[in-house]
């Protein structure tokens, strides 16, 4: 069991939001798999990404790695909302959905206007009343590689500010939502005191008082308390490269448009060339990630401040049962996956949760 602000995840393994988890029937089968004690949604965007066969992803034909070329959900974020209140309506057994959402740094009322459907949606179904165990939680995805023209924001995270504004504004109203930071690979020190610095600066108590009075509330929240409750660590690594005769053959299907045909026509395992590392490939980084941020975090609990209590959920990687081991012993308290999920379907979950 691991309590995460007002959510509670147990067993502590789930999936990271992916390309399976775009769509009710994909949302349902990982809701139901007794193996998961959350689920992660595909990344929204308000009005949904556009997507065409150029967005597509293959695997290694030697590990369990994978390379992908998609963006974000095509699917607009009021849909998954529609989804979530069915599955929850519905469910006789609850864990929390932690529905992944993004917008650019540059347009922040998209955000607030995402993060105020989501918790309307939760008073609706008396979500902020739950006593720890809430059934909605949100991640902002601060580090797809595949957006063209736009870089992930997660590598230069003082652009994030805005968008970091809005949810500390949300987390001042409610302190019951819990907000979650999905993070690049990162690859130097100081990426990640960066990370570190905008997360304590949201929790200040003079940075606190100011978001209390834009609320319009009376008092800031409890100084152990912190806006930003878990940090997923990591998202792929841009700008890998397979070759076609380095993957396998992917069967065309609604999530995958980019036929074999035309795949065959090009060296390249994507039609895009480039794009996101997932599986056996990015183990090594993304433990390394893990670790690093799970010691500073430890180097932060003698100064008693609220950045302390933040939780990692590890990703990158997790193909086995000893690569979730690995992961806990790097210093993730929830590990999550996505390749191994892509290539057994729900099934990976069981394979993971061996003890």
């Amino acid at each position: 069991m691991v309590q995460i602000n007002s959510i509670n995840i147990t067993p502590p393994l789930l999936n990271s939001s992916c390309a399976w988890s775009s769509d009710l029937p994909q949302i349902r089968a990982l809701y139901e798999s007794p193996f998961t004690g959350a689920i992660t949604t595909r990344t929204a965007t308000l009005n949904g990404y556009k997507e065409d066969e150029s967005h597509t992803f293959a695997f290694s034909d030697t590990t369990v790695s994978s390379i992908n070329s998609y963006g974000y959900s095509p699917h607009p974020f009021a849909q998954y909302l529609a989804w979530i209140e069915e599955l929850l309506t519905k469910a006789t057994v609850y864990k929390p959905i932690i529905v992944s959402i993004t917008s650019d740094v540059s347009d922040p009322a998209s955000l607030a206007s995402m993060v105020s459907q989501l918790q309307e949606l939760r008073r609706k179904i008396g979500d902020q009343t739950s006593g720890g165990n809430a059934r909605i939680a949100i991640e902002l995805n601060t580090s797809c590689p595949n957006i063209k023209n736009s870089p992930p924001p997660g590598y230069d995270f003082g652009t994030l500010r805005p968008l970091l504004q809005v949810l500390s504004e949300a987390y001042a109203q409610d302190p019951t939502l819990t907000i979650g930071l999905k993070l690049p690979p990162f690859v130097h020190e100081q990426q990640f005191h960066s990370v570190l610095h905008e997360i304590t600066s949201l929790n200040s108590e003079s940075a606190f008082t100011n978001v209390t009075t834009l609320a319009g509330g009376t008092s800031p929240p409890s100084a152990r308390s912190s806006v930003i409750s878990f940090l997923t660590c990591t998202n792929t690594l841009g700008n890998s490269l397979f070759f076609t005769n380095q993957s396998l053959s992917v069967t065309p299907s609604s999530s995958s448009p980019f036929t074999q045909e035309s795949r065959l026509s090009t060296d390249f395992a994507l039609p895009t060339v480039l794009g996101g590392l997932a599986g056996e490939a990015l183990h090594p980084l993304a433990l390394g990630n893990v670790y690093q941020f799970s010691q500073s975090l430890k180097g932060l609990e003698g100064n008693q401040t609220s950045a302390s209590r933040i939780k990692i959920i590890g990703v990158g990687g997790v193909t086995s049962k000893e690569a979730r081991e690995r992961m806990i012993k790097a210093g993730a308290d929830v590990v999550a996956c996505a390749t191994l999920f892509g290539k057994e379907g729900v099934k990976a979950f069981e394979i993971l949760g061996q003890t």
